[in-house]
């Protein structure tokens, strides 16, 4: 019951760190079709600008201020990058942003260094938030699931409850009668761009003191959040939230899985010889595949359901 439990609880707190990262790539390709590369580089530009900002005045304002600073560069690179290569299609955008992740990573290099850096956890979310057959949860975990929850509450509410959703909805189904009615569409595209990198930005300074803030960072969760955002189903906010929690739990206990088909057989009386081929294989466990079980995962869905779990384009 207690490995059942916590398990679960790292995995859902994983997954949901999964969602705020996917969920503004999505919000992005949604509105402009646009899969944008340098998403995980935004995410670490969070966690960086949150531990130069926390190291001066405190995490709290970081926490602020620093996805507000992604978003503005992001809306910036919409404005001055993206913006003239729409008219030519989707490939040069693609790789308008492919580029802009290697310069990103380059540049954080330059400024901070190759070495990871010390972005503690603030001492009021540092300490168990609840114990549990003596196991304890930590409190940051939960502090970090809570941001996610209220994320993707505050998203639902701006899209369906307010007048700014109302018009981007519009743009996104009917951009010229949206323009007929007055509005900026390309503006609102360049704000929909930075909203997104924003997302990328708050996931950052929460994730950085959950994981290792270093240059890395992005090439580690950069494939993840593609496999979130294709099975889950393209442009579905819903499937990405979907997708997250599921290949977050899944990662998480199959890490906590020590078990190879070796031991497996073992429990059943069946002992191959190490002269059988394939034993290598049956010697791996599914703590050391865990790694390949999201792509693997993409696979299947691909297979069975190509256009995601919750999308609605092939």
């Amino acid at each position: 019951m207690e490995f059942t439990l916590f398990t679960l609880l790292n995995g859902l707190s994983y997954g949901l760190l999964l969602f705020m990262l996917s969920s503004g790539l999505t919000l992005i390709f949604s509105m402009m079709g646009v899969l944008n590369f340098a998403h995980a580089s935004f995410y670490m530009l969070g966690a960086y600008l949150a531990h130069a900002i926390g190291a001066r005045i405190g995490f709290w304002p970081a926490l602020l201020l620093a996805p507000c600073a992604v978003g503005l560069l992001g809306a910036l690179v919409e404005r001055y990058g993206l913006r003239p290569l729409h008219k030519h299609g989707h490939i040069p955008e693609l790789l308008f942003t492919f580029g802009l992740s290697y310069l990103v990573v380059e540049l954080v290099q330059l400024v901070w260094g190759r070495a990871a850096v010390s972005y503690p956890i603030p001492p009021e979310l540092d300490g168990p938030l609840f114990t549990l057959y003596s196991t304890s949860f930590p409190m940051y975990r939960g502090f970090m699931m809570l941001v996610a929850l209220a994320m993707l509450a505050a998203i639902w509410l701006l899209l369906t409850r307010s007048r700014v959703g109302l018009v981007i909805q519009a743009a996104l189904t009917h951009p010229q009668a949206a323009e007929a009615l007055g509005h900026n569409v390309p503006r609102l595209f360049m704000w929909v761009f930075g909203g997104g990198c924003a997302l990328a930005g708050l996931a950052g300074v929460v994730g950085g003191k959950a994981f290792v803030t270093e240059p890395a960072m992005a090439a580690s969760v950069g494939s993840i959040i593609f496999v979130v955002v294709v099975v889950g189903g393209m442009g579905s906010l819903a499937g990405a939230f979907l997708a997250s929690l599921l290949i977050g739990v899944l990662q998480s206990y199959a890490v906590a899985l020590d078990y190879s088909l070796l031991s497996l057989l073992a429990l059943v009386g069946v002992a191959p010889a190490a002269q059988t081929p394939g034993y290598a294989l049956l010697t791996v466990t599914i703590a050391q595949s865990a790694a390949i079980l999201p792509y693997l995962l993409l696979v299947l869905v691909l297979i069975c359901r190509p256009r995601g779990l919750m999308g609605t384009r092939e």
